[in-house]
Protein backbone atom coordinates (compact mmCIF):
# COMPACT_ATOMS: atom_id res chain seq x y z
CA UNK A 1 0.00 0.00 0.00
CA UNK A 2 1.59 3.34 -0.67
CA UNK A 3 2.63 5.47 1.93
CA UNK A 4 0.13 8.30 0.65
CA UNK A 5 -2.90 5.92 0.60
CA UNK A 6 -2.17 4.52 4.09
CA UNK A 7 -1.45 7.67 5.77
CA UNK A 8 -5.05 8.62 4.79
CA UNK A 9 -6.29 5.18 6.16
CA UNK A 10 -4.70 6.09 9.42
CA UNK A 11 -6.25 9.36 9.37
CA UNK A 12 -9.51 8.70 8.66
CA UNK A 13 -9.44 5.94 11.50
CA UNK A 14 -8.68 8.32 14.05
CA UNK A 15 -11.08 10.80 13.05
CA UNK A 16 -14.14 7.98 13.07
CA UNK A 17 -12.41 6.70 16.73
CA UNK A 18 -12.78 10.88 17.69
CA UNK A 19 -16.10 10.39 16.94
CA UNK A 20 -17.38 7.47 18.53
CA UNK A 21 -18.67 7.49 22.07
CA UNK A 22 -16.78 6.33 24.94
CA UNK A 23 -18.06 3.30 26.28
CA UNK A 24 -18.89 3.58 30.47
CA UNK A 25 -15.83 0.99 31.48
CA UNK A 26 -16.45 -0.47 35.42
CA UNK A 27 -14.60 -2.66 37.25
CA UNK A 28 -15.45 -6.53 37.54
CA UNK A 29 -15.82 -6.27 41.16
CA UNK A 30 -19.09 -3.90 40.96
CA UNK A 31 -20.78 -6.11 38.21
CA UNK A 32 -20.00 -9.84 39.91
CA UNK A 33 -20.39 -11.66 42.81
CA UNK A 34 -18.08 -14.70 44.61
CA UNK A 35 -20.35 -17.50 44.19
CA UNK A 36 -20.60 -18.86 48.08
CA UNK A 37 -19.51 -15.39 49.60
CA UNK A 38 -23.07 -14.47 50.49
CA UNK A 39 -24.39 -12.82 53.60
CA UNK A 40 -26.41 -15.10 55.49
CA UNK A 41 -30.01 -14.21 57.50
CA UNK A 42 -30.70 -14.17 61.61
CA UNK A 43 -33.69 -14.19 63.54
CA UNK A 44 -34.30 -13.87 66.82
CA UNK A 45 -37.64 -13.16 69.33
CA UNK A 46 -36.96 -10.72 72.52
CA UNK A 47 -38.47 -8.21 74.51
CA UNK A 48 -37.95 -4.70 74.67
CA UNK A 49 -38.27 -3.25 77.93
CA UNK A 50 -38.37 0.84 79.41
CA UNK A 51 -40.78 2.01 77.61
CA UNK A 52 -42.44 5.13 78.64
CA UNK A 53 -46.45 3.72 78.70
CA UNK A 54 -45.88 2.49 75.03
CA UNK A 55 -45.66 -1.35 75.51
CA UNK A 56 -47.86 -4.40 74.88
CA UNK A 57 -51.42 -4.37 76.74
CA UNK A 58 -50.20 -8.50 78.27
CA UNK A 59 -53.99 -8.85 78.43
CA UNK A 60 -53.79 -8.79 74.46
CA UNK A 61 -50.68 -10.09 73.67
CA UNK A 62 -50.38 -13.37 75.43
CA UNK A 63 -46.76 -13.94 74.30
CA UNK A 64 -45.76 -11.36 75.27
CA UNK A 65 -47.07 -11.69 79.23
CA UNK A 66 -45.34 -15.56 79.10
CA UNK A 67 -42.09 -13.95 77.64
CA UNK A 68 -41.72 -11.70 80.51
CA UNK A 69 -42.84 -14.22 83.52
CA UNK A 70 -40.25 -16.78 81.77
CA UNK A 71 -37.59 -13.90 81.73
CA UNK A 72 -38.33 -13.00 85.26
CA UNK A 73 -38.12 -16.66 86.66
CA UNK A 74 -34.60 -17.32 84.63
CA UNK A 75 -33.70 -14.19 87.04
CA UNK A 76 -34.62 -15.79 90.51
CA UNK A 77 -38.54 -13.98 90.25
CA UNK A 78 -41.33 -16.59 90.41
CA UNK A 79 -44.43 -14.10 89.27
CA UNK A 80 -46.47 -17.79 88.46
CA UNK A 81 -48.88 -17.61 91.19
CA UNK A 82 -49.55 -13.18 90.51
CA UNK A 83 -49.04 -13.68 86.79
CA UNK A 84 -52.74 -12.78 86.28
CA UNK A 85 -51.72 -9.30 87.81
CA UNK A 86 -49.11 -8.04 85.84
CA UNK A 87 -50.46 -5.29 83.61
CA UNK A 88 -47.04 -2.52 82.85
CA UNK A 89 -46.64 -1.22 79.45
CA UNK A 90 -42.98 -0.69 79.83
CA UNK A 91 -42.58 -3.96 77.74
CA UNK A 92 -42.87 -5.39 74.32
CA UNK A 93 -42.53 -8.31 72.29
CA UNK A 94 -40.45 -7.61 69.23
CA UNK A 95 -38.44 -9.79 66.19
CA UNK A 96 -34.91 -8.96 65.78
CA UNK A 97 -33.29 -9.52 62.24
CA UNK A 98 -29.55 -9.03 61.58
CA UNK A 99 -27.52 -9.88 57.99
CA UNK A 100 -24.36 -12.01 59.28
CA UNK A 101 -21.58 -10.84 56.67
CA UNK A 102 -19.08 -13.40 54.71
CA UNK A 103 -15.85 -13.58 57.07
CA UNK A 104 -17.30 -12.75 59.90
CA UNK A 105 -15.33 -13.79 62.66
CA UNK A 106 -16.38 -14.57 66.45
CA UNK A 107 -16.18 -11.37 68.81
CA UNK A 108 -17.28 -9.19 65.33
CA UNK A 109 -20.38 -6.56 65.84
CA UNK A 110 -23.14 -6.55 63.64
CA UNK A 111 -26.02 -4.17 62.80
CA UNK A 112 -30.06 -5.10 63.58
CA UNK A 113 -33.20 -4.46 63.32
CA UNK A 114 -35.72 -4.32 65.74
CA UNK A 115 -39.67 -4.58 64.98
CA UNK A 116 -42.74 -4.70 67.16
CA UNK A 117 -44.32 -8.02 67.39
CA UNK A 118 -47.69 -7.35 69.46
CA UNK A 119 -49.61 -4.14 69.76
CA UNK A 120 -46.61 -1.50 71.17
CA UNK A 121 -47.74 1.84 69.98
CA UNK A 122 -43.72 2.97 69.97
CA UNK A 123 -40.64 1.57 70.80
CA UNK A 124 -38.74 4.89 71.88
CA UNK A 125 -36.51 4.85 74.05
CA UNK A 126 -37.15 1.06 74.67
CA UNK A 127 -33.19 -1.53 75.26
CA UNK A 128 -33.34 -4.82 73.75
CA UNK A 129 -32.82 -7.59 76.55
CA UNK A 130 -30.26 -10.59 75.48
CA UNK A 131 -31.42 -12.21 72.38
CA UNK A 132 -30.16 -14.85 70.34
CA UNK A 133 -29.88 -14.75 66.57
CA UNK A 134 -30.38 -18.10 64.64
CA UNK A 135 -29.86 -18.93 61.04
CA UNK A 136 -32.10 -21.48 59.10
CA UNK A 137 -30.25 -24.20 60.09
CA UNK A 138 -31.36 -23.68 64.06
CA UNK A 139 -28.03 -22.90 65.35
CA UNK A 140 -27.01 -19.36 67.35
CA UNK A 141 -24.68 -17.28 65.43
CA UNK A 142 -25.02 -14.20 67.08
CA UNK A 143 -27.04 -12.27 70.59
CA UNK A 144 -28.27 -8.93 70.47
CA UNK A 145 -28.61 -6.40 73.09
CA UNK A 146 -28.95 -2.25 73.69
CA UNK A 147 -30.58 0.60 73.69
CA UNK A 148 -33.02 1.47 70.04
CA UNK A 149 -33.12 3.80 68.13
CA UNK A 150 -36.32 4.90 66.44
CA UNK A 151 -35.79 8.02 64.75
CA UNK A 152 -39.42 8.82 64.74
CA UNK A 153 -41.71 11.26 66.62
CA UNK A 154 -44.86 10.70 68.30
CA UNK A 155 -46.80 13.72 70.02
CA UNK A 156 -50.01 13.28 71.61
CA UNK A 157 -52.38 16.28 73.09
CA UNK A 158 -55.70 17.08 73.85
CA UNK A 159 -57.25 14.08 71.44
CA UNK A 160 -54.86 15.16 68.84
CA UNK A 161 -51.69 12.56 67.99
CA UNK A 162 -48.64 13.34 65.13
CA UNK A 163 -46.59 10.68 64.77
CA UNK A 164 -43.11 11.13 61.87
CA UNK A 165 -41.74 7.86 60.85
CA UNK A 166 -42.24 4.32 62.51
CA UNK A 167 -42.07 4.56 66.23
CA UNK A 168 -42.61 0.96 66.38
CA UNK A 169 -39.07 -0.30 64.35
CA UNK A 170 -35.54 0.48 65.35
CA UNK A 171 -32.13 -0.33 64.70
CA UNK A 172 -29.28 -1.07 67.28
CA UNK A 173 -25.67 0.00 65.17
CA UNK A 174 -23.24 -2.55 66.56
CA UNK A 175 -25.73 -4.36 68.43
CA UNK A 176 -24.68 -7.81 68.16
CA UNK A 177 -21.69 -10.13 68.73
CA UNK A 178 -20.90 -13.06 66.66
CA UNK A 179 -20.61 -16.02 68.34
CA UNK A 180 -20.12 -18.30 65.25
CA UNK A 181 -18.47 -17.58 62.04
CA UNK A 182 -19.61 -19.21 58.67
CA UNK A 183 -16.41 -21.32 57.59
CA UNK A 184 -15.54 -20.54 53.96
CA UNK A 185 -12.09 -21.15 53.31
CA UNK A 186 -11.45 -18.71 50.39
CA UNK A 187 -7.79 -18.70 49.68
CA UNK A 188 -7.57 -22.50 49.80
CA UNK A 189 -10.16 -22.42 46.70
CA UNK A 190 -8.45 -23.71 43.52
CA UNK A 191 -12.04 -22.84 41.19
CA UNK A 192 -13.89 -20.12 41.80
CA UNK A 193 -17.27 -18.90 39.97
CA UNK A 194 -17.57 -15.07 39.40
CA UNK A 195 -21.56 -14.65 39.24
CA UNK A 196 -22.63 -11.59 37.06
CA UNK A 197 -25.40 -9.39 38.75
CA UNK A 198 -27.14 -9.25 35.42
CA UNK A 199 -26.45 -12.00 33.06
CA UNK A 200 -25.28 -11.02 29.90
CA UNK A 201 -23.20 -13.59 27.32
CA UNK A 202 -21.29 -10.69 25.74
CA UNK A 203 -20.72 -9.44 29.23
CA UNK A 204 -19.74 -12.83 30.21
CA UNK A 205 -17.05 -13.30 27.61
CA UNK A 206 -15.52 -9.83 28.25
CA UNK A 207 -14.57 -10.79 31.93
CA UNK A 208 -12.94 -13.86 30.98
CA UNK A 209 -11.34 -12.11 27.69
CA UNK A 210 -9.48 -9.61 30.32
CA UNK A 211 -8.91 -11.76 32.76
CA UNK A 212 -6.93 -14.07 30.30
CA UNK A 213 -5.28 -11.45 28.75
CA UNK A 214 -4.11 -9.69 32.18
CA UNK A 215 -3.08 -12.93 34.26
CA UNK A 216 -1.77 -14.89 30.94
CA UNK A 217 -3.25 -18.67 29.85
CA UNK A 218 -7.07 -19.36 29.78
CA UNK A 219 -7.58 -19.62 33.73
CA UNK A 220 -11.20 -17.55 33.03
CA UNK A 221 -14.34 -19.21 30.74
CA UNK A 222 -17.87 -18.35 30.43
CA UNK A 223 -20.19 -20.97 31.24
CA UNK A 224 -23.11 -19.09 31.14
CA UNK A 225 -24.62 -15.94 30.83
CA UNK A 226 -24.65 -15.44 34.18
CA UNK A 227 -20.92 -17.50 35.17
CA UNK A 228 -17.19 -17.24 34.63
CA UNK A 229 -14.99 -20.15 35.91
CA UNK A 230 -11.82 -19.23 37.23
CA UNK A 231 -8.98 -21.64 37.96
CA UNK A 232 -6.42 -20.59 39.96
CA UNK A 233 -4.53 -23.49 40.59
CA UNK A 234 -0.89 -22.81 41.42
CA UNK A 235 -1.66 -18.86 42.27
CA UNK A 236 -2.25 -16.86 45.30
CA UNK A 237 -6.02 -16.86 45.14
CA UNK A 238 -6.67 -13.73 47.25
CA UNK A 239 -4.31 -11.56 45.55
CA UNK A 240 -5.14 -12.76 42.54
CA UNK A 241 -8.70 -11.98 42.92
CA UNK A 242 -8.17 -8.78 44.20
CA UNK A 243 -6.23 -8.13 41.03
CA UNK A 244 -9.13 -9.17 39.15
CA UNK A 245 -11.41 -7.50 40.49
CA UNK A 246 -9.50 -3.93 39.19
CA UNK A 247 -10.02 -4.84 36.00
CA UNK A 248 -12.69 -3.11 33.91
CA UNK A 249 -15.20 -3.68 31.11
CA UNK A 250 -18.46 -2.68 29.31
CA UNK A 251 -21.07 -4.34 30.12
CA UNK A 252 -23.76 -4.93 27.64
CA UNK A 253 -27.68 -5.51 28.69
CA UNK A 254 -30.72 -6.30 26.74
CA UNK A 255 -32.79 -3.48 25.84
CA UNK A 256 -36.19 -3.20 28.47
CA UNK A 257 -38.70 -0.75 29.43
CA UNK A 258 -39.79 -1.24 32.67
CA UNK A 259 -43.29 0.28 33.26
CA UNK A 260 -45.15 0.94 36.74
CA UNK A 261 -48.41 1.55 36.56
CA UNK A 262 -48.91 2.46 39.39
CA UNK A 263 -46.51 5.12 39.84
CA UNK A 264 -46.32 6.10 36.49
CA UNK A 265 -42.82 5.26 36.03
CA UNK A 266 -41.01 4.77 33.00
CA UNK A 267 -37.49 3.27 33.07
CA UNK A 268 -35.75 2.78 29.38
CA UNK A 269 -32.48 0.78 28.64
CA UNK A 270 -30.12 3.45 26.00
CA UNK A 271 -30.45 0.61 23.07
CA UNK A 272 -34.39 0.84 23.03
CA UNK A 273 -35.03 1.50 19.47
CA UNK A 274 -38.82 1.62 17.37
CA UNK A 275 -39.33 0.53 14.24
CA UNK A 276 -41.71 2.11 11.42
CA UNK A 277 -44.70 3.40 13.23
CA UNK A 278 -47.66 6.07 13.38
CA UNK A 279 -49.49 6.24 16.77
CA UNK A 280 -52.72 8.21 17.48
CA UNK A 281 -53.27 8.78 21.27
CA UNK A 282 -56.83 11.09 21.41
CA UNK A 283 -56.32 14.05 19.21
CA UNK A 284 -52.14 13.56 19.45
CA UNK A 285 -50.67 12.29 16.24
CA UNK A 286 -46.77 11.01 16.35
CA UNK A 287 -44.87 10.27 13.29
CA UNK A 288 -41.61 8.56 13.16
CA UNK A 289 -39.93 9.66 10.28
CA UNK A 290 -36.70 9.58 8.52
CA UNK A 291 -35.32 13.02 7.41
CA UNK A 292 -32.07 12.74 4.93
CA UNK A 293 -29.04 14.28 5.88
CA UNK A 294 -26.50 15.24 3.14
CA UNK A 295 -22.89 13.84 4.41
CA UNK A 296 -20.13 16.52 2.10
CA UNK A 297 -16.23 14.80 2.90
CA UNK A 298 -13.84 17.36 3.55
CA UNK A 299 -10.23 18.30 4.05
CA UNK A 300 -7.16 17.14 1.56
CA UNK A 301 -7.16 13.98 2.76
CA UNK A 302 -10.54 12.94 2.08
CA UNK A 303 -11.75 11.41 -1.65
CA UNK A 304 -14.97 10.59 -0.21
CA UNK A 305 -18.34 11.61 -2.59
CA UNK A 306 -21.29 13.37 -1.12
CA UNK A 307 -23.81 10.58 0.26
CA UNK A 308 -27.41 10.86 1.96
CA UNK A 309 -27.76 9.21 5.08
CA UNK A 310 -31.42 8.97 6.82
CA UNK A 311 -31.48 10.47 10.11
CA UNK A 312 -34.63 9.68 12.49
CA UNK A 313 -37.16 12.32 12.95
CA UNK A 314 -39.84 12.22 15.90
CA UNK A 315 -42.90 14.76 15.06
CA UNK A 316 -45.99 14.86 17.62
CA UNK A 317 -48.95 17.39 16.50
CA UNK A 318 -52.14 17.93 18.59
CA UNK A 319 -54.21 20.03 15.80
CA UNK A 320 -57.56 18.30 15.04
CA UNK A 321 -58.23 17.05 11.79
CA UNK A 322 -55.20 15.79 10.71
CA UNK A 323 -54.65 12.50 9.13
CA UNK A 324 -52.01 10.08 10.30
CA UNK A 325 -49.45 9.06 8.61
CA UNK A 326 -47.20 6.40 8.60
CA UNK A 327 -43.39 7.00 7.22
CA UNK A 328 -40.44 4.51 7.57
CA UNK A 329 -37.87 5.33 10.05
CA UNK A 330 -35.67 4.00 12.77
CA UNK A 331 -36.16 6.57 16.28
CA UNK A 332 -34.78 6.00 19.77
CA UNK A 333 -37.70 5.69 22.18
CA UNK A 334 -35.65 8.40 24.38
CA UNK A 335 -36.49 10.88 21.08
CA UNK A 336 -40.19 9.66 21.28
CA UNK A 337 -40.66 10.15 25.45
CA UNK A 338 -38.84 13.28 24.71
CA UNK A 339 -41.45 14.65 22.09
CA UNK A 340 -44.45 13.34 24.11
CA UNK A 341 -43.00 14.54 27.20
CA UNK A 342 -42.78 17.90 25.65
CA UNK A 343 -46.81 18.03 24.74
CA UNK A 344 -47.15 17.22 28.67
CA UNK A 345 -48.46 13.91 27.87
CA UNK A 346 -49.70 12.31 31.16
CA UNK A 347 -47.67 8.96 32.00
CA UNK A 348 -50.27 7.19 32.04
CA UNK A 349 -51.19 7.66 28.13
CA UNK A 350 -47.42 7.35 27.81
CA UNK A 351 -47.52 3.56 28.97
CA UNK A 352 -50.80 3.24 27.18
CA UNK A 353 -49.35 4.52 24.14
CA UNK A 354 -45.54 2.60 24.96
CA UNK A 355 -47.78 -1.15 25.29
CA UNK A 356 -49.99 -0.53 22.10
CA UNK A 357 -46.21 -0.09 19.77
CA UNK A 358 -45.21 -3.30 21.32
CA UNK A 359 -48.12 -4.83 20.56
CA UNK A 360 -47.93 -3.64 17.25
CA UNK A 361 -44.37 -5.39 16.81
CA UNK A 362 -42.46 -1.90 16.79
CA UNK A 363 -40.87 -1.93 20.28
CA UNK A 364 -37.83 -3.53 19.62
CA UNK A 365 -36.88 -4.45 23.40
CA UNK A 366 -38.20 -6.32 26.14
CA UNK A 367 -41.64 -4.62 27.87
CA UNK A 368 -41.72 -5.12 31.78
CA UNK A 369 -45.15 -4.38 33.38
CA UNK A 370 -45.70 -3.92 36.86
Amino acid sequence: MPKRSLTILLAALLFALALRPAAAAVRIKDITAIEGVRDNQLIGYGLVVGLNGTGDKLNNAIFTRQSLIGMLGRLGVNTNSAAAQLSTKNVAAVMVTANLPAFARSGGRIDVAVSALGDASSLAGGTLLVTPLMAADGEVYAVAQGALITGSISAKAGGSSVTQGVPTAGQIPNGAIVERAVPFRLASEKHLYLALRNPDLNTAEQIAGVINARLGGAIARATDPRTVRINLAGRDVVASLAEIQMLTVNPQSAAVVVVDEATGTIVMGADVQISTVAIAQGNITVRVTAAPRVSQPRGAINNGTTAVTPGPQVRVSTGKGKRLAILPANVTLRSLVASLNALGVTPHDMISILENIKAAGALQARLVVR
